[in-house]
């Protein structure tokens, strides 16, 4: 008979194997991201690419996270049908104290990023629970759990879909993955479900993410079915579509293209697609009552000999003397390297920000936009001697909304997030000649080395979301949209897929 499975083994294991996949990529992903990089020829592309590398051996070296956003926790477990329990809590709030321990952990605490009441007060929980647990129950004596932590700005990019059980899957994932945008941090992953009902196929989406990378393998041995046959169909032709990483056009999209299906209504085609990000954390684990779970970590070795430097050319800014007329001059895809102070904000700042404006009420004493940046971000708490944790962007089409009133009425120069901005905000940048920044999503650790001083100056109580002061130092960022309001995330990817030339473009 096997041995019963322990309260404290599970929790332990998911504790263990969050503060794992914090702050290591999977050897999967590091060799495919690797010979990614080698193969790129978009010089942007490409130093994006380093900068994640370079981030994911610091973070495994100095065990801190490779993203600040360190995730929405989603497990998915089988439970053996002949399993015996020694517990006295539900295995759903065993679960749930494994992820407290793991984002607690004082030597490495995770930011909490989870808030209750959605439609309401959005209180933050402060120990990222509860997770999103999905069971099945198997034949067996064992437990198998998967445990994943799903960044906001990849999943915000989820789509769905019901089609026509005559229309083409491959069609219509090209034709979305452009409309994602590049908040999702590419190159990653693309889970696709089709079939059953609409909730099945997302479930299958998210649950294929947790396979390993294999594109190359599979590539070099051939399809055996159909659904490899889209895989490979679906990979080539995203990648053709020249979004490269961080959307600033190039090679490399997407690593690979997962695909789950399962029987459904004969008038239906149900279609879910759901991008993983560079961060792309997940693991996977069986208890048979022996004891904890324990995962083996990749060797330094596996990290290709990559290590990220500014390129000679980036041109160096002093943000506490730099002017619009020098802002003028910036142009899309320039490299810059920051150094000064600069104010962070991002949904909850913004939000109250302009709760104040309309009441016409003035800013919280000692915040002073005028000719400042602002930067999209939510650090992690600082741990030992650290100025602050991870401090990577955030998604930064979440504050177009704001851009108006910001440039408008605080004096603003410009902001610094991830990914594209919208039509809204590109408009307000040309029309106030301001200018927006990215820094590299999943370079969270990378980033943070460049600042100095921390403090924060406004909405205390917000946490993570409140307004800081940074002073940071060669931090680097690129020009997204200048001041014409030309955008690299049109330019970019328009020019690389023109040279890949798999795919006709299209005009508007």
């Amino acid at each position: 008979m096997a041995k019963p499975i322990k309260q404290r083994d599970v929790i332990d294991s998911v504790a263990d194997a969050l503060q794992f996949i914090s702050y290591y990529h999977p050897k999967d992903y590091i060799g495919a991201l690797a010979e990614a990089y080698r193969l790129e020829q978009s010089a942007a592309a490409k130093d994006a690419i380093a900068q994640i590398l370079t981030n994911s051996k610091m973070c495994a070296q100095g065990h801190r996270p490779i993203c600040q956003d360190t995730g929405i926790v989603v497990v998915f477990v089988k439970v053996g049908m002949n399993v015996r329990w020694e517990a006295d809590m539900s295995l759903e709030e065993m679960i749930n104290e494994g992820v407290r321990r793991g984002y607690l952990n004082a030597e490495n605490k995770l930011r909490a990023s989870i808030v209750a009441d959605p439609l309401g007060s959005r209180k933050n929980t402060r120990d990222n629970t509860p997770a999103v647990i999905h069971y099945e129950i198997v034949p067996g004596e064992h437990v198998e759990i998967s445990v994943a932590a799903k960044g906001g700005g990849s999943e915000n990019k989820s789509k769905f879909t019901m089609l026509n059980p005559s229309d083409s899957v491959v069609d219509w994932i090209v034709k979305t993955v452009p409309t994602m945008g590049a908040g999702w941090c590419p190159p990653g992953m693309l889970g696709i479900g089709v079939g059953g009902t609409a909730e099945k196929a997302m479930l299958m989406a998210k649950e294929s993410l947790m396979a390993p990378i294999d594109m190359a393998q599979l590539k070099a041995r051939g399809a055996k079915n159909r659904i490899e046959e889209l895989r490979i169909e679906i990979y080539d032709k995203v990648n053709a579509l020249g979004i490269g990483a961080q959307g600033l056009g190039g090679l490399s999209t997407v690593l690979d293209v997962k695909i789950l299906d399962y029987p459904t209504h004969a008038a239906s085609l149900p279609l879910a697609v759901i991008p993983n990000c560079a961060a792309t954390r997940h693991a996977h684990f069986v208890l048979d009552g022996s004891g904890p779970a324990k995962l083996e970590a990749p060797q330094l070795s596996d990290w290709p000999d990559v290590t990220w430097a500014p390129a000679p050319t980036a041109r160096r800014v002093n943000l506490n003397t730099v002017t619009r007329a020098e802002v003028l001059t910036w142009k899309p895809g320039e490299t810059l390297l920051l150094s000064g102070k600069l104010l962070t904000g991002r949904d909850a700042a913004h939000k109250r920000i302009a709760d104040l404006f309309s009441k016409g009420e003035p800013l919280p004493a000692g915040v002073d936009f005028t000719n400042r940046f602002i930067y999209y971000v939510g650090p992690v708490d600082p741990v030992g001697n650290e100025i602050v944790g991870p401090a990577g962007p955030t998604t930064a089409t979440r504050m177009d909304k704001f851009v108006e009133t910001m440039l408008a009425k605080t004096g603003l120069l410009g902001m610094i997030g991830k990914g594209e901005r919208g039509p809204t905000a590109i408009d307000a940048i040309k029309k106030h000649r301001s200018v927006s920044l990215i820094a590299v999503g999943g370079a969270a650790y990378l980033v943070s080395k460049a600042i100095k001083s921390s403090r924060v100056v406004a909405f205390a109580d917000l946490g993570m979301e409140a307004i800081y002061e940074f002073d940071v130092q060669d931090m680097p960022v690129t020009v997204a949209v200048d001041s014409n309001g030309g955008s690299v995330h049109q330019s970019g990817p328009r020019e690389w897929q023109q040279r890949i030339g798999k795919i006709p473009v299209v005009s508007n």
